[in-house]
């Protein structure tokens, strides 16, 4: 889409509408476009189509249940599924900055059931990269870990999973790897997954409006629900190298270390399509480079939702929808 599109002219944001109407019905019928350039909203643009087949049944109910019937806008409440690895990661390198966490520990050293399971060795950087080397199940795992009664509980199903490579040889595009880490930090802290977020980067980026339900368990590689508006801020977060409005959420390093490529060399077991020739850094993927290593990056979601950064021309954006 935008991705590298020298500037930003009349021209080109009329071309953007064009193609979010022409694609709304693949959109699951509503869909926000929000561009970020030179400190402001540069571009907004809401598309709906009440009466689009992609809403009948179970999806509009479920829509409706997260909108409040309304039509889709930048305020609009979605599940936007991987895009929560993002923020995820980011929570996590929080702890990174206080020197809590080191992204070389072992998860052995918080997580004594990984250790007793021959996991131990595992560390926070693979967690965060999927390649743990552990053997991840489908969705029917997520649902596992969602209607699980304590985090102990859910850690206790990874440490029985087998294994399909060494830890830190293969690629393995999971929600595995993402729910170790968030037990660590729960570990670490003796706080929710769900506070820690809350507290961290919620309130500091201003994301009144994303949380990650209301299960005892969080899934934070794709629970999150969010609005566009706060998504943005996050994104304007990353573009500023963890400054938001003046507040430093994480350190320009942890910014850095987030958008290096962990996934050279190394075998790729499973890897959504279209993302192939990406690269992966800690829960986002590294779309490409430039010569002054300022990467675009992103991390798409599975019901539609796209954003990203470009570091490059200095600009963030987002196409938020729910088409499932």
């Amino acid at each position: 889409m935008l991705n590298y599109q020298p500037a930003f002219s009349q021209e080109k944001f009329v071309k953007v509408g064009n193609w979010v109407d022409e694609n709304l019905q693949h959109l699951g019928g509503n869909a926000v476009m929000l561009i970020y350039n030179n400190g402001k909203i540069v571009y907004e643009y809401a598309a709906s189509n009440q009466n689009n087949a992609a809403q009948k049944g179970k999806r509009k109910r479920l829509r409706k249940s997260l909108r409040t019937g309304k039509e889709h806008d930048a305020n609009s409440k979605i599940l936007i599924a991987s895009c929560s690895k993002w923020l995820s990661a980011a929570l996590v390198m929080t702890f990174i900055d206080e020197g809590k966490l080191k992204l070389t520990d072992s998860i052995g050293k918080f997580l004594p059931v990984m250790t007793q399971n021959g996991k131990g060795n595992i560390t926070i950087a693979e967690c965060l990269s999927h390649t743990t080397g552990i053997a991840a199940g489908g969705f029917s795992r997520n649902k596992e870990f969602a209607s699980a009664n304590s985090t102990g509980e859910v850690m206790g199903f990874i440490a029985q999973m087998p294994m399909e490579a060494e830890h830190g040889t293969l690629f393995h595009y999971s929600s595995i790897g993402l729910q170790i880490a968030a037990a660590v930090i729960e570990k670490i802290t003796g706080n929710t997954f769900q506070n820690l977020f809350a507290e961290r980067i919620a309130q500091k980026c201003n994301m009144k409006n994303t949380d990650w339900g209301n299960k005892k368990i969080a899934l934070p590689a794709g629970g999150a629900r969010s609005t566009a508006n706060d998504y943005m801020n996050f994104l304007v977060m990353i573009l500023h190298k963890g400054n938001f409005s003046g507040v430093q959420v994480l350190s320009s390093n942890s910014v850095q270390l987030m958008q290096q490529n962990y996934t050279e060399g190394k075998i790729v077991k499973d890897s959504p399509a279209g993302s192939l020739k990406w690269g992966y850094g800690l829960g986002e993927w590294i779309m490409a480079s430039s010569p002054n290593e300022n990467p675009s990056v992103s991390s798409p979601g599975l019901f539609g939702s796209y954003p990203w950064v470009d570091n490059e021309k200095g600009y963030a954006a987002l196409l938020f929808t729910f088409n499932f």
